[in-house]
């Protein structure tokens, strides 16, 4: 298959991703129908791994069969639940069955998810594996060992621009990208302003960034996000929109088209977390 992310990205081309968790279990008919539905529409799909630590399918199999059919996949990798030795081999693994993108995550820990007696690993922190992954780009494992082969990844990383401390933050992304992160995800944006101030500070840094976007479903949902996830913030005037909309799909995607329209000067495109409405953001995905 064609890999047009990263050669669209890198050109400054406006790019378009969306979230697709992988099932909790092994029948995988309605996550393939799910991204078969977003063939055409989107650059990627970035393919969770056991997100908010909920055991789900394997990231790397999702990310296979998307390819697969023909979707191209960005493929999440955490480094609590692995060290650097299931880190490594698991990225070799993805490249060579054609793989070619990959988010370096360091994920949530294992309380908050359905097994939270398991032990965290966290053997490497996000900054680490970025230069892990980079390292193995280069022809080295992380002990500096030679590759029989080597992979070519386009590294990702996440960034949150709304976080109380926002200086650490930026440190923290730059960072990431001396260790070789090529783009950005970043938490979800409600507060465009804010947003943009961000940018303006790490601008120097030349590079991609992806403005993350959260389909609301309710202004219950919205109340929750601001009282329960750190980072993150939904004005009230969105809050008292979703409160009064008698269409609440409508009025959420509204507010998405709103928000997609006022960041496309600011970053190189969008990435939306649908949590659970795919099929009903595809009118969306038109921009």
């Amino acid at each position: 298959m064609e890999y047009s992310f990263r050669n669209k990205l890198s050109a400054g081309k406006f790019t378009l991703t969306v979230e697709v968790e992988p099932p909790k279990g092994t029948d995988v008919s309605e996550s393939l129908r799910i991204i078969k539905e977003f063939k055409g529409r989107v650059d990627a799909v970035n393919i969770t791994d056991s997100q908010a630590s909920v055991m789900r399918l394997s990231s790397l199999a999702l990310s296979v069969i998307a390819q697969s059919n023909g979707v191209e996949a960005i493929y999440q990798l955490t480094t609590r639940d692995r060290n650097r030795i299931a880190l490594q081999s698991d990225l070799l693994g993805a490249w060579a069955l054609g793989v070619k993108n990959i988010l370096a995550l360091t994920g949530d820990h294992t309380l908050l998810g359905d097994h939270p007696q398991a032990k965290p690993v966290f053997d490497l922190d996000s900054v680490q594996f970025i230069q892990a992954v980079k390292t193995l780009n280069e022809g080295r494992d992380f002990s500096g060992k030679p590759l029989n082969g080597r992979p070519d990844f386009f590294i990702g990383g996440v960034v949150n621009p709304f976080v109380k401390h926002q200086e650490l933050e930026i440190i923290k992304m730059r960072k990431k990208v001396s260790a070789g992160a090529e783009f950005f995800q970043t938490q979800a944006v409600f507060d465009v302003e804010k947003f943009g101030k961000f940018i303006d500070r790490v601008r120097d840094l030349n590079t991609k960034i992806l403005a993350g976007i959260v389909v609301l479903k309710s202004d219950r949902m919205a109340r929750f996000l601001n009282e329960h996830i750190p980072g993150m913030y939904v004005p009230e005037s969105i809050i008292k929109r979703m409160e009064q909309a008698k269409d609440k799909v409508r009025e959420s995607l509204n507010i998405c088209r709103e928000i997609i329209t006022q960041v496309k000067p600011l970053c190189q495109g969008v990435h939306i977390m649908p949590i659970g409405w795919q099929d009903k953001i595809l009118p969306l995905l038109e921009i």
